[in-house]
């Protein structure tokens, strides 16, 4: 085994996982209440970048408050599906295969 060969893969995947989380700020999940008076977009690393809230909405502080945690919650779960396919993907497919660590990442 070539301890020196896999601890240059490691880091490089290190990097590439990192490289892959600087780009999942700049992937945007769109999600929207199903009557459309409630919209959010979240980077793909669960930061809000925006809420748009339709007039209707503001008068009713219940209703709104409803609305908010039901699409923020689809929004943050398709966010976090994204970033976790992504992260997956890029660990799966360069870590060096070392007995006993291939349940680690699933």
């Amino acid at each position: 085994m070539d301890l020196m060969g896999m601890m240059g893969k490691l880091k490089e995947t290190q990097q590439k996982i990192e490289d892959t989380k600087k780009r999942l700020d700049t992937v945007l999940i769109d999600e929207q209440s199903t009557d459309g008076l409630l919209k959010v977009t979240l980077t793909a690393n669960r930061k809000i970048k925006s809420i748009t809230i339709e007039d209707s909405l503001l008068e009713d502080k219940e209703q709104l408050e409803d609305y908010l945690i039901l699409t923020l919650n689809k929004a943050i779960e398709k966010a976090t599906k994204t970033n976790e396919a992504e992260l997956d993907a890029v660990a799966k497919m360069d870590m060096p295969m070392i007995p006993g660590m291939d349940n680690l990442f699933k």
